[in-house]
């Protein structure tokens, strides 16, 4: 359906009614579905409502505008956008209220995210790449607010590299750089960094995106005049509007009830972006919420009788349908009939979701019913079981959790009781629970053949007598051999560009492949993440640098929320492929010297955690993840750019397996495992404790997330039978994780004779200086001293104890 907007020049009066009346049969049918959509919220059939009554008529122009190839980083009000793109009907619109675990029905999400969040896929059922550029295309919503922007920035600046960047084989993504990426964003959420780091850098970067802010006057409950300096966003933005002599932001202001003028403002907004490459922020104004925030509250309580009433005189449908009217387009009966069967349109809809929804619930509750039934039949406790099924046959309107409830107390009664009957209903629930958890757990990691997981190991070669080189040259050129085998990949941060980073793994990179592909940025961490986390989803291999580990967190609500969930809450339609790449442990100072592994680790489920012990292992980890297609973490070690290691003459080829340990050093009394620049001291720690006879084994654990696939530390347990995991992060952080993947999860605890001992830092950040180091992290003492207690443990005899 061709909807894009037509002048009074190239248009008949017929096809601009037939336009107008089509816009007002979408902006209905999205009011329909946000009214009745709340009902079911309040009859219990949904859990919540969040929906995008009050801003229709400002979305349809966003949609006459928006072309294929264009991507919308948008918030949980821009459903009508997606049904004027025909990429939302009222069906899937309902299963996303019920949050219908079917991807076929609940195209959204199959039921992860509540309804109100939208994507289209960008993926064949391989994993491989559709083409972008024939289809409309939404990066995957998130709740969080203002959370859209940073993806934003990177969705614009992918147009600009596919403009600029020769030899980068575009034709999946985009046609010279014609793109515009589309925000859509509420006036209060205006008052978050996130916003304005993105409004900066927008302007810094002059990228083609169009932000669109939907200003009904409050945020939740709150007035304008708690979030915005002025009431006004536009006015404080004044700054950023850009003249003859300097770049910055087009700004305009449009009226969300005037139809006619948000047509002319979303088409010169999409011109000014798609041609300059500059950034556009429409501030639409006097837009209402007729049904409040959402279905958790009522608007009544907190807005004045005077403001419900101009917002009931002011709805943008209501003053539409005015319009319409007044200019003879459309007769109130004809209107009358179109509501009508729109209105037939959405209860149906509603009614068939709602049926498909429960329909295989009720086919498995008589599965379940029956071979309760059967099983109650040879069961001493009969009684019991009778009443689980007749309780169960009772819930007319059943969900998962209900059967699984009901199947898996039944066998706490059949106990003992050995029965074709009962190994049938243990059958069932074992299948059903499996197959339930899949659709709630799935592709957290990719699924595909690609996965990083799956790429092969390549060992680094050496020459006979391989020249010793600092550890940041190894890097340097590696990324060079990558920078020229993959003109998508592009590498940006903060003093990335010019002086090839702070440690120089990057040095003399920029001048050979551009000031685009080799960048610079402003301090500015979360939209260095969400330029990444852009470009990715628009086919490029993106390498986003955060200078200091201790900086990530200022990024960090960007990575959990937005990347390390990206392939998991798209239910494995989108991927953001990016590399982050950031340097950290010992070095000197709180903020310079972090190893906050535990938080991470817990927080980015979803992405990669590579913590390789020198530059070599490092340059071998990029290489392997520039062979698949999942994000991740590399955390280089940050007091190891100077030291010698061999050079490898394979460089750009070798590959570090991704989720595989490494024995370093073998030995019989005892397993030391640790990672990164600790790792060091550990071997350091393990020559020592040679001396007095114990023979220790030194593990790499190499990679976080994930850890240890194969086993091997329990087959070092097997042999050794004693435990010391060593790690600079606080007490309970990363050693604590690590003591349960391998004693818990992995069985390790079989094979040990003595307790388990995990080695930290101490529980403040590190103290500034050598002392500071000394004090607060292990330190080859202590791990002399902790491995030695556990000898003294287990054989006093032959060593006494130390002191």
């Amino acid at each position: 359906m061709d909807i894009s907007a037509k002048t009074s020049n190239d248009i008949s009066f017929q096809d601009f009614r037939g336009q107008i009346l089509q816009d007002y049969e979408t902006a209905f049918l999205s009011r329909t579905c946000s009214l009745i959509g709340r009902k079911e919220v309040l009859t219990g059939k949904a859990k919540f409502g969040i929906f995008g009554d009050g801003k229709e008529l400002p979305q349809l122009a966003m949609a006459r505008s928006f072309k294929n190839g264009d991507f919308r980083s948008g918030y949980y009000r821009d459903q009508t956008f997606m049904m004027a793109l025909g990429l939302l009907q009222p069906k899937d619109f309902f299963h996303g209220l019920y949050a219908t675990t079917d991807i076929d029905k609940e195209p959204m999400s199959a039921g992860r995210q509540m309804g109100g969040h939208f994507l289209t896929y960008s993926l064949n059922e391989d994993g491989s790449w559709k083409n972008l550029t024939e289809q409309k295309n939404s990066s995957a919503d998130i709740s969080c607010t203002a959370g859209q922007m940073p993806r934003l920035l990177g969705l614009a600046q992918a147009s600009k590299i596919y403009r600029n960047v020769k030899g980068i084989d575009a034709t999946k993504f985009s046609k010279n750089g014609n793109e515009v990426a589309w925000g859509t964003i509420g006036n209060a959420s205006t008052s978050e960094g996130m916003f304005f780091e993105t409004i900066n850098a927008a302007g810094v970067l002059q990228v083609p995106m169009v932000i669109s802010v939907w200003d009904d006057e409050y945020g939740i409950s709150v007035p304008a005049k708690h979030h915005t300096t002025k009431e006004d966003i536009s006015k404080i933005l004044s700054g950023f509007q850009r003249n003859n002599d300097e770049k910055g932001f087009e700004l305009l202001k449009v009226n969300g009830w005037d139809y006619t003028a948000l047509m002319h403002a979303y088409e010169n907004a999409s011109d000014i972006a798609r041609s300059e490459h500059v950034p556009v922020l429409i501030h639409v104004t006097e837009l209402t919420q007729p049904q409040g925030h959402s279905s958790s509250g009522s608007h009544e309580r907190y807005k004045s009788e005077e403001r419900l009433e101009w917002e009931r005189e002011n709805d943008c449908n209501k003053r539409f349908k005015e319009w319409i009217l007044e200019s003879g387009i459309a007769t109130e009966e004809e209107l009358a009939l179109l509501e009508k069967k729109i209105k037939r349109t959405v209860s149906l809809a509603k009614k068939e979701a709602w049926a498909e929804h429960l329909n295989t619930h009720i086919k498995s509750k008589r599965e379940l019913a029956s071979l309760l039934e059967k099983a109650a039949t040879k069961s001493h406790n009969k009684v019991f079981i009778t009443k689980i099924k007749n309780d169960l046959i009772a819930i007319e309107e059943p969900i998962k959790k209900d059967l699984a409830t009901s199947a898996r107390k039944t066998l706490r009664y059949l106990l003992g009781e050995q029965t074709p009957e009962k190994q049938a209903l243990i059958n069932w629930t074992k299948s059903y629970l499996e197959d339930s958890q899949n659709k709630f757990s799935a592709h957290l990691y990719s699924e595909n053949d690609t996965k990083a997981t799956n790429i092969p190991i390549v060992n680094p070669t050496y020459d006979q007598n391989p020249e010793l080189i600092d550890g940041r040259v190894i890097l340097r050129e590696n990324f060079n051999v990558l920078f020229e085998n993959y003109p998508e990949a592009l590498i940006f941060g903060e003093d990335t560009g010019n002086i090839g980073d702070v440690n120089q793994g990057l040095e003399g990179l920029q001048e050979k492949y551009g000031e685009l592909r080799i960048a610079d940025t402003g301090i500015r961490e979360t939209t260095i993440i969400g330029q990444g986390v852009g470009m990715a989803l628009r086919g490029l291999r993106p390498i986003a640098e955060i200078q200091y580990l201790d900086y990530i967190f200022y990024a960090l609500p960007t990575l959990t929320d937005d990347l390390a969930c990206m392939l998991y809450r798209t239910f494995g339609k989108q991927k953001a492929p990016l590399i982050v790449r950031t340097r950290g442990h010992r070095l000197e100072g709180i903020w310079h010297s972090g190893s906050q592994m535990g938080g991470l680790i817990h927080l980015l489920r979803g992405m990669y955690i590579l913590t390789p012990r020198n530059m070599t292992q490092a340059a071998g980890f990029y290489n392997t993840l520039m062979k698949t297609d999942e994000p991740a973490l590399v955390i280089e070690s940050l007091n190891g750019y100077r030291l010698k290691e061999p050079k490898p003459n394979n460089l750009g080829e070798f590959c570090v397996p991704i989720g595989v340990v490494e024995t370093i050093k073998e030995g019989t009394d005892i397993t030391l495992l640790s990672y990164g620049s600790t790792l060091r001291i550990v071997q350091h720690a393990a020559k020592e404790l040679i001396e007095v006879g114990i023979d220790a084994e030194v593990i790499d654990a190499q990679t976080l997330l994930p850890f240890d696939i194969k086993h091997d530390v329990v087959k070092s347990l097997q042999k050794t039978n004693r435990l010391l995991i060593i790690d600079e992060d606080v007490p309970g952080g990363c050693s604590a994780y690590l003591l349960d993947e391998i004693v818990n999860k992995q069985g390790g605890y079989n094979y040990l004779d003595s307790q388990p001992v995990t080695l930290s830092g101490k529980a403040h950040r590190p103290a500034y200086g050598t002392d500071g180091d000394y004090f607060s992290k292990p330190n080859a003492e202590d791990i002399f001293e902790a491995a030695y207690e556990l000898m003294h443990e287990a054989n006093p005899a032959d060593f006494p104890k130390l002191m």
